[in-house]
């Protein structure tokens, strides 16, 4: 039995977050019915990452909605309140991501739904907060990036701002909304009481980077500063980063310069017996390094550093990763298959309980491919 079997979740939401939280807590064993516009549904069903589309719908769409129902219902439509209450009153739990005063004149904000369901545990995301001056902005990704100075921590230093490259407002908030649906879960489990749980994309760009924002609240507004060689992180000394050798990439964490310049017989690290001078002069240390790994190759560097206990490592591609035995040991892939038939692979859940994985073939609905079950009786 999974965790979350006999929990019903109505999900309203679109796009990558919210469906992000209501996937995973499907993967957990909840029942997940998405909750879509009965003619084109979720945006996300054309919102192309790639040129994969799988039986016409984004890969991303059947990515982050495997695994639930579905059911087709007009919002805007007053003749649909009594489907919409039939729906509402088999829930445990409602997520929606809907921008600021929408759900409000759908009435499906939490006050107009608790008043009649006041056990539910209503789960929202937005970009900004629900109040504010930045309240009716778009919750996009890059946007929220670009504003929370997460932009600023990536690249060299003669870089512009750069963005990660993946969509990690989106997914950090999804994963609190998750998160904080299941406190409030436990919550009402002890006292019976629903709850309001909202996440802002932007809270969670700034709890993710809670380390370094907190250095620099606490060091008198210092700003990062990133390294002018193979930056990996503004605040850390030399030799963090990841460094070409002769056929590939090596990636090295934090190692006293002195024992890095002994192991790799590297004689120009030697001046730099200071630790001071690994922050102070962290980009000649740098420098001085990636000129001399050069010399050899990956594997070589590797047999010197694993032996002595330095963190380091081969720098993989997809394609490299997936053949390893590492990888393979983690079983980390399954197949799903459309209702058209289609097999496409995709990564489980990343969470292991009691020794389970947990995977599951359901995928993605069809445009209220459930209505019959949940609103026709």
């Amino acid at each position: 039995m999974k965790p979350l079997e006999g929990i019903t979740v109505l999900d309203f939401s679109q796009f990558l977050s919210a469906p992000s939280a209501t996937m995973r807590l499907a993967d957990l064993g909840a029942r997940v019915i998405k909750v879509e516009r009965p003619d084109s549904g979720d945006i996300c069903r054309t919102l192309y990452v790639s040129n994969l589309k799988i039986e016409e719908d984004s890969s991303l769409f059947h990515s982050i909605n495997r695994n639930k129902d579905g059911v087709s219902l007009d919002l805007k439509n007053p003749d649909c309140r009594e489907d919409l209450e039939k729906l509402l009153s088999l829930a445990d739990v409602m997520v929606v991501n809907f921008r600021p005063g929408v759900a409000k004149r759908l009435g499906l904000d939490y006050t107009s739904v608790s008043a009649g369901h006041p056990q539910i545990v209503y789960g929202e995301i937005t970009g900004y907060g629900t109040a504010g001056p930045w309240s009716s902005r778009p919750g996009q990704d890059l946007l929220v990036q670009s504003l929370s100075g997460l932009a600023w921590l990536n690249g060299n230093q003669d870089q512009p701002p750069t963005p990660m490259g993946l969509s990690v407002a989106d997914l950090f908030a999804g994963q609190h909304l998750a998160q904080g649906i299941l406190a409030a879960l436990i919550k009402r489990a002890a006292c019976g009481e629903g709850s309001y749980v909202h996440v802002s994309m932007l809270e969670s760009v700034m709890d993710m980077q809670f380390e370094v924002f907190t250095t620099w609240l606490n060091d008198g507004h210092q700003p990062p500063l990133r390294s002018a060689v193979n930056n990996a992180n503004g605040y850390i000394n030399a030799p963090y980063g990841i460094y070409r050798t002769a056929d590939g990439y090596i990636a090295i964490a934090m190692v006293p310069i002195t024992t890095l310049g002994q192991l790799v017989n590297c004689d120009a690290l030697a001046a730099y017996a200071d630790p001071e001078t690994w922050c102070s002069r962290r980009d000649e240390i740098k420098a001085a390094l990636a000129e001399h790994l050069l010399t050899g190759t990956t594997a070589h560097w590797l047999s010197l550093l694993e032996p002595a206990d330095v963190w380091c490592s081969d720098v993989f591609t997809w394609e490299r990763l997936f053949e390893t035995d590492g990888f393979k040991e983690l079983d980390m892939l399954q197949t799903v298959r459309t209702q058209g038939g289609t097999e496409f692979t995709t990564t489980r859940c990343p969470i292991t309980i009691d020794g389970e994985h947990y995977k599951s073939e359901k995928p993605a609905p069809r445009i209220g491919q459930d209505n019959r079950i949940y609103l026709e009786n």
